[in-house]
C-alpha cells in the first residue's frame, strides 16, 4: 500500500494487539476525540489504565493528542487519519509476532462484522441520501497474482486521493459524517496448494 496506509512493523503490531487498545482506537475512530475519563466510562476500565493504553497507542502512532481541546491537565485524544495494513502472513510465520498477528487479524474480522451489524441497525433511521451515497458490495473475480496486486494498488490510490482531499477536517465540519471504508481482496481456495514464492 502507499504512504497514507501505514505498514505495521513488529513493534506497532505488538503495541496494537491488545483488547483494551483496540477498543479505545475503535471508540476514537467511531465517535471522535475524547479524554481518558470519557473513554474509561465507556469501557469500564479505570482512568489510569485507560491513560496507559492511550499513551501506548500514541507511542505507536495510532492516535494523537488534541492540545487545542484540553483545559488545564485535561488531555484529549483522537485517532490519526489514514489506515494501516498488516503483512499477516509474514508476522504469523514469525514466532515473536505470531500470537499478536493472529489476535489482531481475528479482532479486525470481529470489528468489521460489528461495524456492519451496527450499520444495519443505524440504517433504519439514517437519512436516505446518506444511504444512497454508500455501498455494500460483493464481487468475485478470477484474477492472476499481478492483477490482484494491481487492483489493490489502484483502490489504494483512490482512497489516497480522498484522504488528501479531507485530511485535517475536524469533527465540527457541517454536513459530514464519519465514514468507515472496508476493502478486502484475497484469493480463496488456495490454502491446500503449495505456496508460490
Amino acid at each position: 500500500m502507499d504512504d497514507k496506509t501505514r505498514n505495521l512493523d513488529a513493534s506497532a503490531l505488538k503495541g496494537l494487539a491488545h483488547p483494551s487498545r483496540l477498543r479505545l482506537l475503535e471508540l476514537l475512530e467511531h465517535h471522535g476525540p475524547a479524554t481518558a475519563t470519557q473513554l474509561s466510562a465507556q469501557t469500564g476500565e479505570n482512568t489510569g489504565v485507560t491513560s496507559y493504553h492511550l499513551r501506548q497507542l500514541a507511542r505507536h502512532g495510532f492516535i494523537e493528542d488534541v492540545p487545542e481541546r484540553g483545559k488545564g491537565k485535561e488531555r484529549w485524544w483522537r485517532a490519526r487519519s489514514g489506515g494501516f495494513s498488516l503483512d499477516g502472513d509474514r508476522f504469523r510465520r514469525t514466532p515473536e509476532t505470531a500470537e499478536a498477528a493472529e489476535f489482531l487479524l481475528a479482532e479486525i474480522v470481529r470489528q468489521r462484522g460489528a461495524e456492519l451489524t451496527r450499520w444495519l441497525e443505524e440504517s433504519r433511521t439514517t437519512p436516505r441520501p446518506w444511504i444512497e451515497a454508500g455501498v455494500q458490495s460483493h464481487t468475485a473475480l478470477r484474477l492472476t497474482q499481478e492483477e490482484l496486486a494491481d487492483l489493490v494498488r489502484e483502490v489504494a490510490q483512490v482512497l489516497d486521493a480522498h484522504y488528501e482531499r479531507v485530511k485535517g477536517r475536524d469533527e465540527e465540519t457541517p454536513d459530514t459524517a464519519r465514514v468507515i471504508v472496508h476493502f478486502d481482496a484475497f484469493p480463496v481456495g488456495l490454502g491446500g496448494q503449495d505456496r508460490l514464492e
